[in-house]
């Protein structure tokens, strides 16, 4: 679409903040009431469409599309939205590791090992690490008390941690995250491990840096939206 508004104001509302577009509150492709918890999340939302060029480019607001997730997605059955984001703990990245070269396999555990190991301090769970592609279940006891930390979520933070979890491959990463554990940079860093690995050994692909650019991109924004939420 075109932009069509000039004036644009986070404006407090019951429960909440509303962005509005020349008076107008901004809505949801659903058509609710976009309507934030924090004043900080909705006036940087509001700068999302405050500085939209002439033709409107999606993809460059978005904490407007973790906010339309919050309420078109997840809302509608939060339980549901939840119980799938925690079922990346069954496979998470953090415990599948390369069997050779020596080189990746020291990275990984380098990045890993203390992140698997905060997560079993903060949730009181163990992991099974392997080596290789093949499916290794966790213990029904980690996934129940990941699971529960995942569901215990509002649904603004369960929109904002689907892409930290669904990019990353790593629920405990992402968890990490959330928690301030780790920087969003910190946590990047660990994730992927594999690809930088890949392109220093291989050289520039880009194609793969440009897809790598845009994954950072969306986590970094993920983590971003988090952050407004405090």
């Amino acid at each position: 679409m075109r932009r069509f508004w000039k004036e644009v104001a986070a404006i407090a509302d019951t429960g909440g903040w509303r962005v509005e577009l020349d008076s107008r509150p901004l809505r949801t492709p659903a058509r609710a009431l976009l309507l934030v918890p924090t004043a900080r999340l909705a006036e940087e939302i509001a700068g999302e469409w405050r500085n939209s060029p002439d033709e409107v480019e999606p993809r460059a607001m978005p904490l407007t599309g973790l906010a339309n997730a919050a309420l078109d997605r997840v809302a509608v059955d939060k339980d549901a939205f939840a119980a799938n984001l925690a079922r990346y703990g069954e496979s998470d990245l953090l415990a599948y590791r390369a069997e050779a070269p020596a080189g990746l396999v020291e990275r990984q555990a380098a990045a890993w090992d203390p992140l698997l190991q905060w997560a079993r301090r903060r949730f009181d769970v163990d992991f099974v690490v392997t080596s290789g592609i093949t499916f290794v279940p966790q213990a029904p006891s980690t996934v129940a008390r990941l699971s529960h930390a995942v569901a215990a979520l509002d649904g603004f933070r369960l929109a904002a941690l689907s892409p930290l979890v669904t990019i990353s491959g790593s629920l405990v990463a992402a968890l990490a995250v959330l928690e301030g554990e780790v920087s969003p940079a910190q946590a990047w860093v660990a994730v992927t491990v594999d690809e930088a690995w890949q392109l220093e050994k291989w050289g520039s692909d880009a194609e793969a840096e440009h897809a790598l650019g845009n994954r950072r991109r969306d986590f970094m924004a993920a983590a971003r939206f988090l952050a407004l939420l405090d």
